[in-house]
C-alpha cells in the first residue's frame, strides 16, 4: 500500500494555550499533551518538517491583568513565560516518544531552552527536529498569532496551520451561534473587512503582504492535523 504524500513539506502550526487544557480550567492536560505529540509523530513520519508556536492563555493572559490594572508591558512580559512552560511540556511529551524537539526563546531563558535564532531554527527542521518556538516575538503588545506568521515567514513555512477548537473560520461564534456561516475559503481582505475571528489584524497582515497560507481547523479531533497535511479540504484555508 503506497502511503499518501503531504502537500506541505515545512509547516509552521499555532497552539493556543487553551488547546492544552482540554476539558480542564486550567493549565495542561497531559493526555491532550501527548495526544498532540502523537499526531505530530505522524507528520514527522511522513517526512513534514514541524515548527510550533505556543500560547499561554491556559496560564496567564497579560492583557486581561493588563485591563484590571497591571502594567501592559509586564502583564505581556508574564505571558510569555507562560508560554515557555507550554513549550517545555510539549518537549517533554514529544521526548517520550523518542522525537527530538528544541524549545526556542524569544527572549533569553537560556539555561532552559536555546535563544531563537532563524538560521539554527532552520537547521534543527532539516535534521527532522520539531522546534517550538516559545516566548511569542520576545515583544509587548504583540499576540503569539502575530509571531506565529512572523516565524512561518522567516522559516520559509509552506503554510501556517491555527489549531483551534472549532471546524474553521465562521461569521460568528458557532458554539454560541446556531445560524453561524461556515467559510471554507476566504482572502486574507475579506477577513480583514469582516472583522472574522481568525487571527489578530498584524497576524493576517503578515500572511498577506508575504502571500503565506493559513489553515484554521479543530486540534481536538484526532487525525485532523494529518488530514491537513495530506491535502484535504479540512477547515478554511485563507489565502
Amino acid at each position: 500500500m503506497t502511503m499518501a504524500a503531504p502537500v506541505y513539506r515545512r509547516i509552521l502550526l499555532k497552539l493556543s494555550g487553551e488547546a492544552l487544557m482540554g476539558e480542564d480550567e486550567y493549565g495542561i492536560n497531559p493526555e491532550v499533551v501527548k495526544r498532540i505529540a502523537s499526531e505530530i509523530e505522524d507528520l514527522l513520519a511522513l517526512g513534514v518538517q514541524v515548527a510550533m508556536v505556543v500560547g499561554g492563555g491556559n496560564i496567564f493572559r497579560g492583557v486581561q491583568l493588563a485591563a484590571s490594572g497591571l502594567d501592559r508591558v509586564t502583564g505581556d512580559h508574564m505571558g510569555m513565560l507562560a508560554t515557555v512552560i507550554n513549550a517545555l511540556a510539549l518537549q517533554d511529551a514529544l521526548e517520550k516518544r523518542g522525537l527530538h524537539a528544541r524549545v526556542m526563546s524569544a527572549v533569553k531563558v537560556n539555561q532552559i531552552c536555546e535563544d531563537y535564532i532563524r538560521r539554527r531554527a532552520v537547521r534543527h527542521l532539516e535534521k527532522g527536529r520539531v522546534v517550538i518556538l516559545a516566548a511569542g516575538t520576545g515583544n509587548p503588545f504583540f499576540t503569539t498569532d502575530s509571531a506565529a506568521s512572523l516565524r512561518g515567514i522567516e522559516i520559509g513555512a509552506d503554510a501556517v496551520f491555527k489549531a483551534t477548537k472549532v471546524d474553521g473560520v465562521y461569521s460568528s461564534d458557532p458554539r454560541r451561534d446556531p445560524d453561524a456561516v461556515f467559510y471554507p475559503r476566504l482572502g486574507y481582505d475579506e477577513v480583514l473587512e469582516n472583522k472574522l475571528d481568525v487571527m489578530d489584524a498584524t497576524a493576517v497582515v503578515l500572511c498577506r503582504d508575504n502571500r503565506m497560507p493559513l489553515r484554521v481547523f479543530n486540534i481536538t479531533k484526532p487525525g485532523t492535523l494529518r488530514r491537513v497535511v495530506l491535502g484535504e479540504p479540512v477547515g478554511t484555508l485563507v489565502e
